[in-house]
């Protein structure tokens, strides 16, 4: 679906690139998960596939679509940021409508889709549609911006960070809830995170980024069993550590 061969990208005020000599290809309907400490890439990988960036070397592929118009393009690939970014002055229904209404649908059709994708993201609750952002908590603004750029039907779906500001129980809850998503509608997700256990519990694939390269990449089985250096054996560790000492405390509690 999404082929990456030899990208790299590098900003005119840095000293070195912030992505180097990426090349990995992402399945039909996979759920990746690109993850590593601030400043390796990451984010500027999803942001290429998107083209808010375009690569300084090599090319990004989409199966079926043509990166030549970046607005065509980002019409059927949905994006969701940490922050939900909704307009504050228009209502939920108002802000996932606003795709399908500047693409032309019908009002009908819009009012049908906004009705239907509430639902799919647990709001479907009569009073949400009439709500703004300002009147609901952090993790239904989230579900929201989920809902928005699921709009147009999109059959990529770039996700950067998407619940890293969510208390840690709203946190669970709205990715399961994704991942149910994605498998339901058949998505082909990339999404990034700084959380390995998150990434462990979501992902059909894990790609371990450092210093703008890809570490390795491969099912969370395999990185926990055949880490390929000591900074990936060091980060899947990280769940088990928090673990052990949970144990622990609970012991001497």
């Amino acid at each position: 679906m999404i082929k990456l061969i030899d990208v790299s990208k590098t900003y005119s005020e840095a000293a070195a690139p912030s992505v180097r000599a990426l090349s990995f290809e992402i399945g039909n309907c996979e759920f990746l998960v690109l993850i590593g400490p601030s400043g390796c890439g990451k984010t500027t990988t999803l942001k290429m596939i998107n083209r808010l960036e375009d690569p300084t070397t090599g090319r990004i592929e989409i199966a079926g679509l043509s990166a030549s118009d970046p607005v065509i393009l980002r019409r059927h690939i949905g994006y969701v940021f940490q922050e939900a970014g909704l307009f504050p002055h228009m209502t939920v229904a108002e802000n996932v409508a606003i795709t399908p209404r500047l693409l032309g649908w019908p009002k009908g059709e819009i009012t049908a889709r906004v009705s239907e994708l509430l639902a799919l993201v647990r709001l479907a609750d009569s009073d949400f549609a009439s709500r703004l952002p300002g009147e609901l908590s952090g993790g239904q603004r989230q579900r929201v911006a989920l809902a928005r750029a699921l709009a147009a039907r999109p059959g990529i779906m770039l996700l950067d960070e998407p619940f890293g500001a969510l208390d840690p129980l709203t946190r669970d809850e709205i990715a399961e809830d994704y991942r149910r998503i994605h498998e339901t509608l058949g998505l082909t997700t990339v999404m990034v995170t700084h959380d390995m256990t998150e990434a462990l519990l979501l992902a059909d694939r894990i790609g371990v980024m450092r210093q703008g390269r890809l570490v390795q990449i491969g099912p969370p089985q395999q990185l926990l069993e055949a880490p390929a250096d000591d900074f990936v054996a060091a980060m899947v560790d990280t769940p088990k550590r928090r673990a052990r000492r949970l144990a622990e405390a609970l012991r001497l509690s």
